[in-house]
């Protein structure tokens, strides 16, 4: 959530990366060039490029012991080094000072299961269910972003949505989270846009919620997956809420077209490698500096560098996105900080302004930062709450 792939995008004026293989050696050395140039140099003796990864040293979260900061240091590249961490970390997540930790609804009913998805892959899924005897007014499911888990903050965000009335369901999408597959590694952003409408026809299926209206929750990047879920299944949802969307990459922010060939280039050959630079954006992303601080206790987030065929297939769905959203039609909840610089609360105006949706609101937080439900104030992450669920009550009742 905090990690975003729009900052990535952004080369270092130096880098030099050696690949080292039995067979050859290979070097991509970057050197520093004007603004209207760009100057990037291969070389490469071996006709294999190997796969390979750079380990980046985490660093200690405040206020655990040695021992949960070693579990959490380990190599997270799959699934079940992944759930073993977060199986360590649960009741400590769960004490932590935050207001979706502290003081949450009562009765709530959770779930957690695995699914098998079409291409082979365990997909983690959760529900949240209101209180018994507490009528469901709709589903609502959620698609995380980048990097994230449906296991962290947003197990707050799931029980309050719950206890407005709402059945609450979340996947984490293939290799982030719990979810099989290599951590970080998007081979495909329509594949991930299949998967969630693969899970989600399922659970639209779940006896609490057949025939019930069904709401997409899209945060960041989920925000782009949800407008292309939309987009390929236009009738099987009754609105989309987006909070900080991914759905357009400003210009600005993109590199210069001759980078972005060889990035593309690059991506073919080694297309796991984790070569364009991920800055922690907690900073840009948490106003609240202690709920900042929270941000590591994340601890199966993908914060490493970002993988190169990743970095791709977000550029390529965003320019994709940006060129269909006249096609977007649902009812439309867009809110985003106005002092966001991770995600351009401009783009969100972009969409909101070009949707063909007639049922469209966007709403802007005066001051607040890209995680608006996560770190603001606690007023301001009610406030948010409370908008979803105001907006949620009066489209549910239109069905």
């Amino acid at each position: 959530m905090y990690h975003c792939l729009i900052s990535t995008f952004q080369p270092p004026l130096n880098c030099t990366l050696h690949i080292t293989h039995d067979s050859g050696l290979s070097t991509l050395r970057q050197k520093p060039f004007p603004k209207d140039s760009t100057s990037l140099i291969l070389s490469t003796r071996t006709t294999r490029l190997p796969d390979f990864k750079i380990m980046a040293k985490k660093k200690a979260i405040e206020g655990v012991s040695d021992q949960m900061n070693a579990i959490a240091s380990q190599n997270l590249d799959h699934a079940p080094a992944r759930r073993r961490v977060r199986l360590a970390f649960t009741q400590v997540q769960e004490q932590l000072d935050h207001v979706l930790f502290k003081m949450p609804p009562t009765g709530i009913r959770t779930e957690e299961w695995f699914e098998m998805n079409s291409k082979g892959q365990e997909i983690f899924c959760k529900s949240w269910l209101p209180r018994p005897g507490v009528r469901i007014k709709a589903a609502v499911c959620f698609v995380h972003g980048y990097g994230d888990t449906c296991t962290f903050f947003f197990e707050g965000i799931a029980k309050r949505i719950a206890a407005a009335g709402y059945g609450v369901y979340a996947i984490d999408h293939p290799g982030f989270g719990l979810s099989e597959g290599l951590h970080g590694y998007v081979p495909s952003f329509n594949d991930i846009v299949d998967n969630v409408i693969e899970q989600y026809t399922k659970i639209k299926g779940r006896p609490e919620v057949r025939g019930m209206p069904r709401f997409l929750l899209g945060q960041s990047m989920g925000g782009a997956v949800a407008l292309k879920v939309h987009l390929k299944e236009q009738r099987e949802w009754d609105g989309v809420v987006l909070v900080a969307p991914m759905c357009k990459i400003a210009e600005e922010m993109k590199p210069p077209e001759p980078l972005q060939k060889v990035l593309i280039f690059l991506s073919r050959v080694m297309p796991k490698a984790k070569f364009v630079p991920q800055k922690d954006l907690a900073e840009l992303a948490f106003r609240d500096p202690q709920k900042r601080k929270l941000a590591d206790y994340n601890v199966i987030s993908y914060s490493d560098q970002t993988r190169l065929k990743t970095a791709v297939e977000l550029l390529n769905a965003t320019n994709e996105l940006e060129s269909q959203v006249e096609k977007v039609s649902s009812p439309l909840l867009i809110l985003h900080g106005a002092a966001d610089k991770v995600t351009d609360p401009n783009i969100s105006k972009f969409l909101y302004e070009k949707a063909a949706s007639k049922d469209k609101t966007l709403k802007l937080y005066d001051g607040s930062y890209h995680c608006i439900l996560e770190g603001e104030s606690d007023e301001r992450i009610f406030e948010v709450l409370d908008d979803i669920t105001a907006w949620l009550d009066s489209h549910s009742a239109l069905r």
